[in-house]
């Protein structure tokens, strides 16, 4: 990796500051963000909310389930802008092969319900490494992170669940007050157009809110390579020299 074309100022953080470094990336990078990973985010969701007749319940518990897949799209783009380079779907289409079909059956399986699945991410996806190597690695990176990795994790969890339950109490204070208990027998009755309507929001709220968290996570591992391996020295003495 050429340390010295990285665009992040690399210095060694706390990491709930390298957290909000990652928050700050993707502001800065949202037209590529939302622009390229847009269309991924939508074709899983239309998809889902099309599972609707199967069972009230199955749209949202796809959409929380395929969300790693999702990320991979929003982790290809950050780990350009990194580098300083923007991104279009064209981009991401190029290099689906990678980012769309590598690791995606442990991302949706074994991996996907671990708390610091977002820090890990960047081990699977961007480095390479398989086998014995990349358990010792990914070992490495966790050792004494865990936790941190783990609050991040439930601090978007909480988040999420915030927006959802906030999304859902807007809309019901915008209707008359004598609907409004109308309004939330409809939302908890488990109907199609209830459990749709359900979907939709929380598609909604993920497709805000993931980039954050995937550009959390990837901040994280940033951060944690320069603990490990001095980036911040190395990329210094490449500028100077």
């Amino acid at each position: 990796m050429q340390v010295d074309a990285i665009a992040v100022e690399l210095r060694p953080r706390p990491m709930h500051e390298a957290g909000d470094l990652g928050v700050r990336l993707v502001q800065a990078h949202a037209r590529s963000v939302w622009m390229t990973c847009t269309p991924v985010f939508a074709v899983v969701f239309l998809l889902a909310l099309s599972s609707v007749e199967i069972a009230s319940w199955l749209p949202s518990v796809l959409i929380f389930w395929f969300k790693p897949w999702m990320d991979r799209s929003v982790l290809f783009v950050l780990s350009r802008a990194a580098f300083g380079q923007s991104t279009r779907f064209a981009d991401l289409w190029r290099a689906q092969r990678e980012v769309w079909w590598g690791q995606w059956f442990g991302s949706l399986t074994w991996r996907r319900l671990s708390p610091w699945r977002s820090y890990t991410q960047p081990i699977y996806q961007l480095e390479g490494q398989r086998g014995k190597a990349r358990r010792q690695r990914r070992a490495l990176m966790l050792r004494t992170q865990r936790g941190a990795a783990s609050l991040m994790h439930l601090a978007f969890a909480h988040a999420e669940a915030f927006l959802g339950i906030g999304l859902m109490a807007f809309i019901a204070l915008l209707l008359p007050e004598g609907l409004r208990s109308q309004a939330w027998d409809w939302f908890t009755g488990g109907s199609l157009s209830a459990s749709f309507a359900t979907a939709s929001g929380y598609a909604l709220v993920v497709l805000m809110l993931e980039p954050f968290y995937v550009g959390a996570g990837f901040a994280m591992y940033l951060n944690r390579r320069v603990q490990l391996e001095a980036w911040d020295i190395e990329q210094e003495f490449r500028r100077a020299f």
